[in-house]
C-alpha cells in the first residue's frame, strides 16, 4: 500500500516526533492540532515541547517542505490519531472513568476528508474497545463509506490500533528501534498499518487484534505501576522502621532474581499514572492488585506532604524564635521524570502545588526544564534557579532526580533539612 501523504492528529509529545520521523523519510506529513500557537511554532520550524534532537528534525522537515501543521484536517492516505485520553472531570466518578471525547473529536474532524482506501490508526492509550468505538463514530459520520465492523475485509476504510511505547527523552530513537504491536480490526487492516510503520520502524511489527493491542499497552504500564508501588510501599515501611530504603534495595537487588525499582514521591506521566485505571474501569471486581497498586502510588504524594509538615515542625522546635511564616521551603523538580519538561500527572507538581497552598511562608520551585510556572501554580510560589533555592531554603525537598540536582548535598547549608524522595543524595 502506497502512502504519499500522512496526517498526524495531535502534535504533542508523541504526535510531533512521529510526524517528524515520517517526514524524515520524505513523506509529506500534515500535522493537525487545535493549539494555534503550537501550529504556528511548528510552521516556523521550531518546537513547543522539550525532546532531544527533535528541534533539528522538525526544522529540517519544515524547511524541506515535508512537514506542515494546520488546525483543520486535510485529505491524506493515512491518519494517525495521537490525542489525550484523560479521566472524566466529574470528581464523583470514583472509578476513574476514561474520557474518550478527544478521540471522538478527532474522529469527527477527519471524517469529512476521508476517502475510500484510507487507513486510520489510533495511537492514543485507550481502554479496551476504544478502537471499535472510534470506528462506530466514523461510520456514523460517513454513512457513504464502509467500515471494518460491518464489511470486514471488504471495507472502504482500514482501521487499526498501535500504541506508542517510547520513553520521554529518548523518543526519536525508540520510535525507530522499538517493536510495535499492531492490532487491526481485520487482517487487511493490520497489514496496511504494518506497511505504514515499516517506513521507519526498524523493530518488529507484531500483529494481533485491536482489543489485544489495546490491552497490551495497558498491561505494560500496569506491570510497571505494580512494581513501583512495591518500592513506594517499601519506602514508607522503611521510614517507619528507621531503615535506609536505598541501601535496602541495593542489598536486595544483589539477589540474582530480584530487581526492585526505585521509590519516589508518586507516579506521574500520561501513561503509568493513568492506564491501570482503564483496566480497573472495565473489570472493577477482577483488577484487585492493579487497583491496590494504583491506590498506593496515588497516596504517596500525601505521605510526602506530611513529611514536609513534620520537617517544618522540627525546624520550629529547633528555632523557637521563628514562626511558620519564617520557614522557606524549596521544591526541586516539577516534571514527572528526570530531565524533561513534561508536567502531565506529575506527583512533584501536585505536591508543590499543595505545599504552596498550605504553607504560610515562602515556597520556591526549581524546574530547570521550564521557563514559566503553569498558571495554576502562580501566586504563593516562585520559580527560581538551584543556586537561589539552595541559598534561601530552610527545607529542601527533592522531588525529581534531574541531572542538575545530583550535587545538591555539597551545597546544603548548616541547619538546612533535606527531604530526598528520589535517592539523589544516596547516588553521590
Amino acid at each position: 500500500m502506497a502512502f504519499s501523504t500522512v496526517s498526524v492528529i495531535g502534535l504533542g509529545y508523541i504526535g510531533l516526533p512521529t510526524a517528524a520521523v515520517f517526514a524524515s523519510r520524505k513523506k509529506h506529513v500534515i500535522g493537525v492540532d487545535v493549539n494555534q500557537k503550537a501550529v504556528d511554532t511548528i510552521n516556523q520550524g521550531q518546537i513547543h515541547i522539550v525532546e532531544p534532537d527533535l528541534d533539528m528534525l522538525v526544522h529540517a522537515a519544515v524547511t524541506e517542505g515535508y512537514l506542515r501543521a494546520t488546525t483543520t484536517p486535510e485529505p491524506a492516505d493515512a491518519f494517525l490519531i495521537a490525542v489525550p485520553t484523560p479521566f472524566l472531570s466529574d470528581k464523583e466518578k470514583s472509578q476513574h472513568e476514561p474520557d474518550l471525547s478527544f478521540i471522538e473529536a478527532a474522529s469527527d474532524a477527519i471524517a469529512p476528508v476521508l476517502q475510500k482506501g484510507n487507513l486510520i490508526i489510533l495511537e492514543s492509550t485507550s481502554p479496551v474497545g476504544a478502537t471499535e468505538q472510534m470506528a462506530e463514530w466514523l461510520a456514523r459520520a460517513r454513512p457513504d463509506l464502509t467500515f471494518p465492523q460491518n464489511h470486514g475485509e471488504a471495507s472502504d476504510i482500514r482501521i487499526a490500533y498501535c500504541p506508542e511505547r517510547v520513553l520521554p527523552g529518548q523518543v526519536l530513537r525508540e520510535l525507530v528501534q522499538n517493536d510495535r504491536v499492531i492490532g487491526g480490526m481485520t487482517p487487511k487492516c493490520s497489514a496496511a498499518a504494518c506497511s505504514l510503520y515499516k517506513l521507519f520502524v526498524q523493530g518488529e511489527c507484531v500483529i494481533t487484534n485491536a482489543r489485544t493491542a489495546e490491552m497490551c499497552k495497558l498491561t505494560e504500564n500496569s506491570f510497571r505501576d505494580v512494581n513501583i508501588a512495591f518500592a513506594n510501599e517499601l519506602s514508607i515501611i522503611c521510614d517507619k522502621l528507621d531503615i535506609n530504603v536505598w541501601e535496602l534495595i541495593r542489598l536486595a537487588n544483589r539477589h540474582p532474581r530480584v530487581n526492585i525499582l526505585q521509590p519516589g514521591p508518586g507516579v506521574g506521566g500520561h501513561c503509568i499514572a493513568v492506564d491501570p485505571w482503564f483496566i480497573v474501569s472495565k473489570t472493577p471486581e477482577e483488577a484487585r492488585l492493579i487497583r491496590t497498586a494504583r491506590e498506593v502510588n496515588d497516596s504517596k504524594p500525601e505521605w510526602v506532604i506530611n513529611k514536609v509538615k513534620q520537617a517544618v515542625a522540627e525546624y520550629l522546635m529547633e528555632n523557637p524564635d521563628k514562626t511558620a511564616k519564617d520557614v522557606t521551603i524549596a521544591c526541586f523538580g516539577l516534571a514527572f521524570k528526570p530531565d524533561i519538561d513534561d508536567l502531565r500527572e506529575s506527583p512533584a507538581l501536585a505536591i508543590t502545588q499543595q505545599i504552596a497552598a498550605d504553607h504560610p511562608g515562602v515556597v520556591l520551585a526549581v524546574e530547570p526544564n521550564i521557563k514559566a510556572l503553569p498558571q495554576k501554580l502562580e501566586g504563593n510560589l516562585q520559580l527560581v534557579c538551584s543556586e537561589t533555592a539552595n541559598e534561601q531554603a530552610n527545607i529542601k525537598l527533592i522531588l525529581v532526580d534531574h541531572r542538575e540536582f545530583k550535587h545538591m548535598a555539597a551545597q546544603a547549608r548548616v541547619g538546612q533539612q533535606v527531604l530526598d524522595t528520589r535517592g539523589v543524595l544516596e547516588a553521590r
